[in-house]
């Protein structure tokens, strides 16, 4: 497989991760989310789709690139950081299922450290693989942090 189309796979892969996420958040947000007690600096729910979007592609796009350096003498560092790279996506949607699915903020914030951790380890693997790879995740990385506070903050106001 040539790297575009590792690319494309992983592509494709986050932004359906990122569909199927939103199949849950949509209903809270029109139901649940207008109902809880929001900080200040909460954005306006436009704001998220497009954000996700963007983070979404910038993830496949860093996964494709570390993805197509499994052919190098890096083999089991590229399978090692994939793995990583699995792992945080899979909590990226479970975080959606926990916040707005359960409307449970306390546990949605427990997981989105963990989260954060798994995006931190990620990066550290990927920009040792493929520095470019790396530094398309720091947006994700720095948006994830904001939704860290954000999160904490929902989840005090409404304690």
């Amino acid at each position: 497989m040539n790297k575009y189309t590792r690319i494309l796979v992983l592509v494709v892969t986050c932004l359906a991760v990122g569909y199927f996420s939103s199949l849950v958040t949509r209903p809270a947000v029109e139901s649940w989310f207008p109902t809880i007690q929001k900080p200040s600096f909460n954005p306006p729910n436009w704001l998220f789709a497009p954000v996700w979007t963007t983070l979404y592609i910038m993830m496949g796009i860093a996964g494709g690139l570390v993805w197509h350096e499994i052919d190098s003498s890096r083999k089991e560092e590229v399978k090692k950081a994939m793995k990583f790279f699995a792992i945080q996506l899979a909590l990226n949607a479970l975080w959606s299922y926990l916040f707005f699915g359960l409307k449970n903020p306390l546990l949605a914030l427990v997981e989105i450290v963990l989260l954060w951790l798994m995006i931190y380890e990620t990066y550290i693997k990927f920009v040792r693989i493929n520095k470019f790879s790396g530094y398309l995740f720091v947006p994700y990385l720095l948006w994830v942090s904001f939704a860290t506070v954000l999160n904490a903050s929902i989840w005090w106001l409404n304690q």
